[in-house]
């Protein structure tokens, strides 16, 4: 048992003893549970408690106070915790006392499941509790949990709290903080909210390549691998556009996907290489109806959550009640700094980004330009959800030219609490137009824009058999997870975020 701790020694001795008793640590048999404790708590009736006189709970043993021959004990279940009464005399009625001396309070430790029959009642100091008549093994923990002391307001002063080993381990997390359950079941209705407003609207839920031999439809620098069988390089995917697009083309009205993205970056709190976000392509749509639908979606989002369209997100308090201010891109920028660069060709627009403090290299066309400045000097000033319009053409190979206005582009960013969260044009889909943007985009790669997109043929191919208009839209769920569940980081909204390789004990110790 070398490299193991006391603790963990003298768990994996329990685990050899269980059997002497005729205890099977992992046992193959189902447990039927009736009640989870929320459920009992909720609908416990002292002038009827003869109503739960037959309940089966399950879950973790997190606490015990042993008095003899009773016991307190605290269970953790998938919905809550609900104290336990044990009385050794009732839980063994005959001679052999030894499922209670002997197995629980000798071999049962803190983090092992077990499950327990019995009836619900009040003690006398009012806490709701299970009074057992069966207890039954279900699986032994061979590693403690961490230590989380609590005070009477429920303030935690002592705990799993280091966030690299509450990401990394996110199995013990859930368990020692349940109150980050919480996150998670945000985020999967936030996802369902969006799914059924996408589905009452009419469109088609749909699922394309993560593989892709041609990436594209973003600008961002791809994961590459390689296909045996096929000898073929392939890369994740930074986007699912254009497959979507193709949709568009074959004939569907509307279509959508949650789509893992993949993109081969920085890591910080709002990214991770490895991200979730929905696309919807609807034909004959522009981008103002876009608008209307993401206003009335996130809306939506709000209420379902949060029963207010305002949402606490640290200091700021967010509405995202209808309408939503609007701005175009020059319009921030101008707002914000107090200079009009509409007009500046790239030599001054360069000169104007190194006056406003803002980091540039020579790989930066107008478009990157723009796109720093604006990130620099406007986006994290916008905490109210905000949408910044009518893009310059170089910054959107994939948009539609603006209708009314030369040298822009028919697109909207949603920014709220300082971050981009959705993106969305009227669509490209003149294939001319098209082939020229990519053409462009390739000799940006050439200056040695990494992020610069690729050249698409058989999207183009695509595009030249005919795509009607169409508005699209991505939308990050990861990001606005984090507005919706108050998290500052979005390793907190995801349940395995990509981390650093985990460092050996030895190699920590050679460190300190």
């Amino acid at each position: 048992m070398s490299g193991l701790s006391e603790q963990e020694i003298i768990r994996r001795q329990a685990l050899a003893e269980l059997p002497k008793f005729g205890i099977e640590p992992y046992p193959s048999a189902a447990f039927a549970v009736s009640h989870h404790t929320t459920a009992i708590k909720a609908s416990f009736d002292d002038a009827h408690p003869e109503a739960l006189a037959e309940v089966s709970i399950a879950g973790r043993l997190m606490s015990r106070r042993i008095m003899g021959k009773a016991s307190f004990a605290e269970i953790l279940d998938s919905k809550g915790r609900i104290q336990v009464y044990l009385n050794r005399d009732e839980l063994c009625p005959g001679d052999d006392k030894s499922l209670y001396n002997d197995v629980f309070k000798k071999l049962c430790d803190i983090g092992d499941f077990i499950g327990l029959k019995g009836h619900v009642f009040r003690t006398q100091v009012g806490e709701i509790s299970l009074h057992v008549k069966e207890f039954v093994f279900l699986s032994k923990s061979l590693r403690p949990l961490p230590i989380v002391k609590r005070d009477e307001e429920g303030h935690v002063f002592d705990g799993f709290t280091d966030p690299e080993q509450r990401y990394r381990m996110r199995y013990v997390d859930l368990v020692v903080n349940p109150e980050k359950r919480d996150i998670f079941i945000k985020r999967a209705r936030l996802v369902n909210t969006m799914r059924q407003h996408f589905n009452t609207l009419g469109f088609l839920e749909v699922e394309t390549p993560i593989l892709q031999p041609i990436y594209g439809g973003a600008a961002a620098r791809p994961f590459k691998t390689h296909h045996n069988t096929l000898d073929m390089t392939l890369y994740l995917r930074i986007a699912n556009e254009l497959y979507l697009k193709r949709l568009i083309v074959g004939g569907y009205d509307g279509v959508y996907e949650f789509s893992k993205d993949f993109r081969n970056e920085g890591m910080s709190r709002f990214h991770n290489p490895e991200f979730t976000q929905v696309e919807l392509y609807v034909a004959y749509k522009d981008y103002q109806w876009m608008m209307d639908m993401t206003e009335e979606l996130v809306e939506k989002i709000a209420l379902e959550l949060h029963g207010s369209t305002e949402v606490q997100v640290g200091e700021n308090t967010i509405n995202f009640a209808r309408p939503w201010k609007r701005y175009t891109m020059y319009e921030s920028i101008q707002a914000f700094t107090g200079i009009d660069i509409s007009e500046m060709d790239e030599a001054t627009m360069a000169a104007t980004a190194k006056k406003l403090g803002v980091t540039i290299d020579q790989s930066m066309g107008r478009a990157k330009l723009i796109d720093e400045i604006f990130g620099e000097c406007v986006e994290h000033k916008l905490i109210q959800p905000t949408f910044i319009t009518d893009y310059p053409v170089e910054m959107s190979p994939l948009a539609k030219k603006h209708r009314d206005k030369p040298g822009l582009v028919e697109r909207f960013e949603v920014i709220c609490n300082g971050k981009e969260i959705a993106n969305s044009f009227s669509e490209l889909n003149d294939p001319i137009d098209q082939r020229a943007r990519f053409e462009e985009q390739l000799e940006l790669g050439k200056r040695g824009d990494e992020e610069a997109m690729v050249l698409d043929e058989d999207f183009l191919r695509a595009l030249e058999y005919g795509m009607p208009p169409t508005a699209g839209i991505g939308i990050g769920i990861d990001r606005l997870s984090m507005i919706m569940t108050n998290s500052a980081s979005i390793q907190e909204v995801l349940f395995f975020p990509q981390m650093r390789p985990e460092k050996k004990q030895s190699e920590k110790t050679d460190e300190a």
